[in-house]
């Protein structure tokens, strides 16, 4: 399978609305510009992003690049129902994977990003009920369309991913992975991924609040390891990090949730970085605490 989606690092854009920086539609036109300009052209949504406002406030700005609208990828995300002021319909947190809810938020995302697709479309979150004969209808109408190119999920196991692949096939899965949560490695996750010729998205790539609470013993042994590879390797800590998710043959793509372009550059730059093996499993053992098994 050839994927449309930049082999470069993804701009995550969770943050860089109303949960984070708060841009204003020249501070968006602005990053999207610098992130295109270096070779980053793959933004990461979901509907509930800002309280339900990020995806407008992106698409505000994007549209001025509509005419460069196929060298963009814009991935998005719909299946959690949260509680706030802007969906007061709304009476508990919850997920929904209803074929009606799936078209409906794709449809929603579309008009508030101003594109007429979505490279693709992932399930955000497991949902109890859901049944893959329902999305898969979903999907199928909405690629037929032409309102979806791909899709796939986020934070599957690979026992959902298997259920819902009876019924449909499943491109990606976007899930939490970095140096300090290595369970993907061993869950079956990323196997899966090899076996099914499915692409891993990693989200929180570079470990979480690692550098903000660098007293964690698990976080400092982590960034010790590290920083005694950043004179060997001429680049910084988080570029290992980031080099450390390029070597698993499963073809990862980061996520990264930053709003700093030099942060984003950095993540692409990582990709030339070659870690030796050994170098990769000193650093799984420093986050798992002791020898492989």
């Amino acid at each position: 399978m050839l994927s449309p989606i930049n082999q470069s690092p993804i701009a995550g854009c969770m943050r860089w609305g109303a949960w984070g920086s708060k841009f204003d539609t020249a501070a968006y036109r602005e990053i999207i510009a610098a992130c295109f300009d270096n070779g980053i052209t793959s933004f990461d949504h979901a509907d509930i992003y800002g309280d339900y406002t990020t995806e407008a406030d992106f698409g505000a700005a994007f549209k001025q690049f509509a005419t460069k609208r196929s060298s963009f990828q814009i991935i998005s995300k719909c299946g959690i129902q949260m509680l706030g002021a802007n969906r007061p319909e709304h009476s508990v947190k919850s997920y929904n994977t209803s074929k009606e809810h799936i078209i409906n938020s794709v449809e929603r995302s579309l008009k508030n990003l101003h594109t007429d697709y979505l490279d693709l479309l992932l399930i955000h979150r497991p949902d109890p009920l859901m049944h893959p004969d329902e999305i898969a209808a979903a999907v199928t109408l909405l690629k037929d369309a032409g309102k979806i190119n791909q899709f796939g999920v986020s934070n599957f196991l690979p026992h959902q991913v298997s259920m819902l692949q009876k019924s449909i096939e499943v491109e990606y899965n976007q899930i939490e992975l970095s140096i300090i949560y290595t369970e993907p490695l061993f869950n079956g996750q990323l196997d899966q991924c090899i076996e099914k010729n499915m692409i891993p998205m990693a989200w929180s790539p570079l470990g979480g609040n690692i550098f903000n609470n660098s007293v964690d013993p698990k976080n400092k042994r982590v960034l010790d390891a590290a920083k005694m590879m950043t004179e060997k390797y001429n680049c910084s800590v988080s570029a290992i990090f980031l080099a450390w998710l390029y070597l698993h043959p499963a073809g990862i793509l980061p996520v990264l949730g930053t709003s700093k372009i030099e942060r984003i550059i950095e993540a692409r730059d990582a990709k030339a970085i070659q870690l030796s093996r050994e170098d990769w499993y000193k650093l799984l053992e420093a986050s798992r605490g002791g020898q492989v098994d």
